[in-house]
């Protein structure tokens, strides 16, 4: 079998040495149109508990992080003046391009041809039996066979450059400042003895009132954006002790979360994507590099098993593939999302909370205090100190009513709320005619393309003055975003509705900041405090 890979970086490689220790007898080749010491970003950070199936399947990742990798538990996050640290966070990071260079030597030692310096199309690959393509997230192999595979993509609306810096961090460090045009923020996190990756985002807004959508982006790759980098190392000065940041093809940028909806072809000619060709997913959650790999195992595992029924062992390897892919990309959308809003949480939090937030965006919190338990029961005790009481169990106030604790029944249709003193509080979609006490209802959106027009009907209801506003429909995330909105721009409190949650979703929600209140039927109102 003759396997052209197209596509130079860890995905693409790995294949190329697993394809060829499972058959000598395939000939895989593979095409890269950069130089082989050539390496665009500077580290690759990996979950412990992600690298078992790719250190099962070969010890290259292993040896090269434990020979030239750097190791850490805890995760820091800097605001404010305060340091707060989680544990129970195990992760490792590489400088790409020593990753690179062992992944060539590996796929060398094993018999693959690499090519460099040779970039390739379609039709230059006329003799191989499969094309695979690992080349990346602009994949011309793809955008070619855009017909067939329906690649799809969407945009944040965050920008991010990525520098590294010879200032040591001593394990996955995020770091915010307001500076005079807005919040930035910083991934920083160590990837050898001297040298850091130092990953910032911002809002547009900021990023245009700094000035740093001056740098020509149509540039050729390699150009580095010199004025944002003079600026940064300004504003994080003090963070990083006056150190340098240091460059290599940096230059703002908005990511790009892409999805194919099919992962092969089989005519004209075989053809399977692989790594950021097929999928992506935001930085703040997933390795690209590593979901790459993992492609590698799954695509080299089915084609060992089965070369004479080649569009059968491409399904299994989507079949096989895919599911771990969508689960990453899910997570990551509301840590994408977090990432898009950070400024106002940084603006509405006090550094604990807005690390219990952030750390929170994907985990509720029984999973976050098995992983962290310090770091959940400091984040409890601040809570009880402000409060007198657990999350679920604190009163509130809502004008002339007291409601005794966070968990509201609200009835089947949503139209009122039954907790605390007094008559049952209506939940309105219209502002009421009559001087009675009210709540606003807000349905979210199962789209977030329609949360321009949700926010605005909530901004009409606010004006209003209602008790309090109560989200309910949508997607977790589109409900989150709204009670939110409600909270942190509108000053009212918030009701998340929500029938599917159990009591320890309940609890992140309100101890997170992400809702006030929390409310469903009544039976499940009270599983939720039978369950305390």
């Amino acid at each position: 079998m003759r396997i052209a890979v197209v596509g130079g970086g860890p995905g693409g490689l790995f294949f190329a040495a697993l394809m060829r220790q499972a058959d000598p007898s395939a000939e895989v080749t593979v095409f890269e149109r950069n130089r082989a010491d050539d390496a665009f970003g500077f580290g690759v950070v990996f979950s412990d508990r992600t690298l078992a199936g790719i250190h099962e399947a070969d010890p290259v990742l292993r040896e090269a992080l434990d020979a030239h990798g750097r190791h850490w538990e805890d995760i820091e996050v800097r605001l404010k003046g305060e340091r707060i640290r989680c544990g129970g966070n195990g992760m490792a990071a590489i400088v790409r391009r020593t990753l690179l260079a062992l992944l060539q030597a590996r796929a060398r030692d094993l018999g693959a041809a690499l090519r460099f310096e040779t970039e390739v199309s379609l039709a230059d690959l006329d003799g191989y039996d499969l094309v695979v393509a690992a080349d990346g997230t602009s994949s011309r192999i793809r955008d070619a066979l855009a017909e067939h595979l329906e690649p799809t993509e969407e945009t944040a609306s965050a920008k991010f450059i990525w520098f590294g810096t010879d200032y040591m961090f001593d394990g996955l460090t995020f770091v915010h400042e307001r500076g005079p045009h807005g919040v930035f923020a910083v991934h920083g996190y160590p990837i050898s003895e001297d040298v850091s990756t130092f990953i910032v985002e911002t809002d547009e807004a900021a990023w245009r009132a700094a000035g740093l959508d001056a740098f020509d982006v149509t540039q050729p790759p390699g150009e580095s954006d010199l004025i944002s980098k003079a600026y940064l190392e300004n504003l994080f000065a003090e963070q990083i002790d006056g150190r340098r940041l240091l460059v290599n093809n940096s230059r703002w940028g908005n990511f790009r979360t892409r999805r194919t909806r099919r992962w092969y072809v089989t005519g004209p000619r075989p053809v399977v994507l692989l790594g950021d060709a097929a999928h992506t997913a935001h930085f703040s959650v997933g390795s690209g590099t590593k979901m790459a790999m993992e492609d590698a195992i799954a695509l080299s595992t089915v084609l060992a098993k089965s070369t004479t029924d080649l569009p059968a062992a491409l399904a299994d390897y989507e079949a096989a593939a895919r599911p771990s892919v969508e689960a990453i990309q899910h997570a990551a959308r509301p840590s994408l999302g977090w990432w898009e809003h950070f400024g106002e949480y940084h603006d509405a939090f006090e550094p604990w909370q807005f690390t219990y937030h952030f750390l929170s965006r994907s985990i509720t919190d029984g999973r976050l205090a098995r992983r962290a338990p310090d770091f959940v029961r400091a984040s409890h005790d601040v809570w009880r100190a402000r409060h007198g009481g657990d999350p679920l169990d604190t009163p509130l106030d809502l004008g002339d009513r007291r409601l005794p604790n966070r968990l509201v029944p609200v009835e089947p249709d949503g139209s009122a709320a039954l907790g605390g003193t007094g008559d049952p509080l209506p939940l309105r979609a219209s502002v009421p005619d009559t001087p009675e006490p009210w709540g606003a209802r807000i349905t979210a959106p199962d789209d977030e393309s329609d949360l321009a027009a949700a926010y605005a009907r909530l901004a009409g209801l606010a004006a209003a003055r209602p008790l309090l506003v109560s989200v309910h429909g949508g997607t977790a995330h589109t409900r989150a975003l709204l009670t939110e909105r409600a909270r942190l721009r509108h000053g009212l409190p918030a009701l998340l509705v929500d029938d599917t949650l159990d009591r320890d979703r309940a609890v992140t929600a309100v101890l997170s900041g992400r809702t006030d209140l929390v409310g469903a039927t009544a039976d499940v109102v009270a599983a939720w405090e039978a369950a305390r």
